[in-house]
């Protein structure tokens, strides 16, 4: 028998939404609600080739919940709100704590919000979200999935840094890494795709968007990747800019007389693609500066692969070797240009890509001759949640779907 699960990812002025058949995982319809907050929100719903798109006020997250609840009735996409058996909440930091995804109690909630310490941008918001939908579908079990519960199995030697270890024994200071449940789904689609079990591959999955992360995965399980505390570590990103020399910040900060915030907001939000170009955050409008001449755009292209590239080869020295190298997320999804730039020159890898069809984004992008698979895979995180709901809070339908 099917279930109607909904997958929901909170932002902090946004709601993104699928609902789902499972364990089909045939999507129903999808939406997003942006600008929550103003005046000019905007509110859009898609089912299949219907689109529907409105500009509203919608004064916080408990409205556009309502909204969206009520779209969902009076386009008939269900007959009732109990006819959704699940939620499944996207929640950015376990911390140490959520090993796995879990059912929502009142402790989990309240464990969630306190690990707002950690994600101060991002766990409040999950857990109103959270609040708001428990309200609403009163009926409807409901699982946290968190971006960091991948990356649990990290080995210490990995994840600690090298600071008085009080940092970390007091104040939880890590490498936690996030997009976890991207690295996973895409790297366990890209097996059965394969035909191998995920366990005997060595694989480096590189999520390339405005905000980008590495993983290398062996056996199945996350040994590294390349967020670490926050989101904000590891390569250059749209808006980020990765690792840097930390005491760049201090000398900033006494030169210029930025505070914390300020210079918080240099790293994550004038940096990166943006802050290289000068031209925009959006990898395709760097790309199309770069072909019109734009010298900045083009070495922000070459520091954003070179980075990439670095990373890749440091993940292949702790694999052992790599069987496959998978690309997903906007950039690494839709940029033939981005795929060619970090596999160039790595035949003494046994690694080869093939112009044409990395040109068409195909699955697997390889020559004949190349000993290591190189996949593009579209990311699908909201089915990765349906699909712990399932497991975790309805495991008699998983079961018997399995």
């Amino acid at each position: 028998m099917s279930r109607t699960i909904m997958a929901v990812n909170a932002g902090s002025s946004s709601l993104k939404f699928q609902l789902l058949t499972m364990p089909a995982g045939t999507l129903l319809c999808q939406g997003l609600i942006e600008r929550i907050g103003l005046s000019d929100a905007i509110f859009t719903l898609r089912q299949g080739e219907r689109k529907w798109q409105e500009t509203l006020a919608i004064p916080g997250h408990k409205e556009a919940a309502t909204l969206l609840l009520e779209k969902l009735l009076s386009h008939q996409i269900i007959p009732s709100l109990t006819a959704i058996d699940g939620v499944g909440h996207r929640v950015a930091h376990g911390g140490e704590t959520f090993k796995d995804s879990t059912l929502i109690t009142d402790e989990a909630l309240a464990e969630i919000e306190r690990l707002a310490e950690l994600a101060p941008l991002h766990n409040p918001v999950n857990a109103a979200g959270i609040r708001i939908f428990k309200q609403a579908l009163p009926h409807a079990p409901a699982v946290a999935v968190f971006d960091t519960a991948f990356h649990q199995t990290l080995d210490k030697s990995t994840f600690i840094y090298p600071l008085p270890w009080r940092y970390y024994a007091e104040l939880g200071i890590r490498r936690y890494g996030f997009h976890g449940t991207s690295h996973k789904y895409v790297s366990q689609l890209m097996a059965e795709k394969l035909g191998v079990p995920l366990s005997a591959l060595r694989v480096v999955t590189c999520h390339l968007g405005n905000g980008s992360s590495l993983c290398a995965i062996k056996g199945g399980r996350s040994i590294n990747t390349s967020m670490g505390f926050t989101p904000q570590s590891g390569v250059m990103m749209g808006t980020r800019s990765g690792d840097i020399d930390p005491s760049i910040l201090p000398w900033v900060a006494q030169r210029e007389g930025k505070n914390p915030q300020q210079l918080n907001t240099l790293l994550n939000n004038e940096s990166g693609l943006l802050g290289v170009s000068g031209v925009s955050n959006d990898f395709r409008d760097v790309e199309k500066a770069a072909g019109e001449g734009n010298e900045r755009a083009a070495l922000a292209l070459m520091l954003f692969a070179e980075r990439i590239r670095a990373t890749i080869g440091s993940y292949i020295m702790q694999l052992g070797g790599l069987d496959v190298l998978l690309f997903t997320g906007g950039i690494g999804e839709d940029s033939a240009r981005a795929r060619e730039a970090i596999c160039r020159d790595l035949h003494f890898l046994g690694l080869e890509v093939d112009a044409e069809k990395n040109s068409r984004n195909a699955t697997f992008i390889q020559t004949e001759q190349s000993v290591v698979k190189v996949a593009v895979i579209n990311t699908n995180e909201e089915l990765m949640i349906a699909r712990d709901v399932l497991r975790i809070a309805l495991p008699e339908y998983a079961e018997a779907a399995a």
